[in-house]
């Protein structure tokens, strides 16, 4: 599971434009904390911790408390809102957790033992087709990312969902189809041959 996250926030007083671009002047990020059938909280938090966060790379697959008025609030990032041209964060949205909740997350995948594919060894490729999975996870196991053993994979081989073994307290939120991961692909010298024969095939018929 990702690392869980501190956050120190403050409550705002005031809403609207005018008030979250003093804000910002001031190095804070307007933020909301939002379900759990409560009614919303209107916060914001530091910039430069908030950036800081969002540098580590599992920042929205991980459980952030929120420290507000006293109270530590268990949340998950749902979506940061950036400054087109500086990309600075203008707006935060978390969701409130209650105790055992689960979550939909959007969890990185890497590959492992690409040295026993008979396929990449062959020089074929590696073709990703997502590097996300969305899964349903228990608010307290979400994995870091999904491991995916390439071991026995040939070309033409495709990974699917089923050939994934995912960690406890977790499953695919795609339930209705066996869908493709990745394929292992010929290389481009391979299928440039292969279309080279078949036209001198066609050719001598």
């Amino acid at each position: 599971m990702s690392d869980s996250l501190t956050l120190p926030a403050e409550t705002r007083d005031r809403a609207g434009k005018g008030a979250s671009r003093a804000l910002r002047r001031d190095g804070r990020v307007p933020a909301v904390v939002y379900g759990g059938n409560e009614e919303p909280l209107t916060i914001h938090v530091e910039e430069k911790l908030l950036i800081k966060q969002l540098g580590t790379g599992h920042f929205f697959n991980s459980i952030v408390t929120v420290e507000v008025s006293g109270k530590a609030l268990r949340t998950l990032p749902k979506d940061v809102a950036f400054h087109p041209v500086t990309d600075r964060p203008l707006h935060a949205d978390f969701l409130r957790l209650a105790k055992d909740a689960t979550v939909h997350v959007n969890v990185p995948v890497t590959f492992a033992n690409e040295d026993a594919s008979p396929g990449l060894k062959r020089g074929g490729v590696l073709n990703i087709v997502r590097h996300e999975l969305e899964l349903v996870c228990e608010a307290d196991k979400i994995p870091e990312d999904i491991t995916i053993d390439v071991t026995g994979f040939d070309v033409g081989d495709s990974i699917h969902i089923s050939h994934v073994k995912l960690p406890a307290g977790s499953a695919s939120a795609i339930t209705d189809r066996d869908f493709t991961i990745a394929t292992i692909v010929a290389p481009s010298g391979l299928r440039s041959e292969e279309g080279d024969n078949s036209k001198t095939d066609g050719s001598a018929e």
